[in-house]
């Protein structure tokens, strides 16, 4: 087996292997959503989702995600042709865009724990903190790969590998910001007007 053939291999084991772990965390969110269903009412005489989710915030926060959707894929449209600077300019207002969603998501969420509304408060808050909190330790990870694959294009002048990096990168990401469309849907919307 020549070299190249041996990297295909590789690659191709590294994408099976990055496709299990994804479906692994879709069970997860899928348990979390599950739960999330069975406790939606289960408010401890405290308010439920219409009187505490900020569904125009909320609104911006999906926009937001959904925009560095689109900026990730022009990054790795970009690395494919080998557009350098604007691989890389993609790339930064990606991460920007994930600094900003995740900020929203810490406000919201201390704007909730000064009001009186945290985790501890009701199941239906508990079910609610984990499901959008396990989502935000997501985009928070993919940040700091997404970190990580910059230098390493940097460094090492967009190796093939670093581009497939990229590329397993741009699936988590897609990934992310599908199970944010269902957070929205699932949990404020119907949760929020409820």
């Amino acid at each position: 087996m020549t070299r190249a053939e041996e990297e295909v291999v590789i690659h191709e084991r590294k994408t099976l292997g990055f496709w299990i772990y994804l479906m692994t965390d879709c069970v997860l969110f899928a348990a979390l959503f599950a739960t999330f269903a069975v406790l939606k009412n289960a408010t401890a005489g405290a308010h439920g989702g219409p009187e505490l989710f900020d569904l125009p915030f909320v609104l911006i926060e999906t926009i937001i995600l959904l925009t560095s959707s689109f900026t990730i894929g022009m990054a790795l449209l970009g690395s494919v042709r080998g557009y350098k600077k604007q691989t890389f300019i993609w790339l930064f207002v990606t991460f920007a865009l994930g600094i900003v969603f995740l900020s929203m998501e810490l406000y919201e969420f201390m704007v909730l724990i000064s009001e009186g509304y945290g985790p501890q408060r009701s199941a239906f808050l508990s079910s609610y903190f984990t499901l959008v909190a396990t989502h935000g330790i997501h985009i928070a990870i993919g940040l700091l790969w997404m970190a990580v694959v910059i230098v390493r294009l940097w460094r090492h002048n967009f190796k093939k590998t670093d581009i497939n990096r990229l590329a397993l990168l741009g699936l988590f990401w897609h990934f992310l910001d599908i199970i944010w469309i269902f957070i929205f849907s699932f949990v404020y919307l119907i949760g929020g007007m409820a």
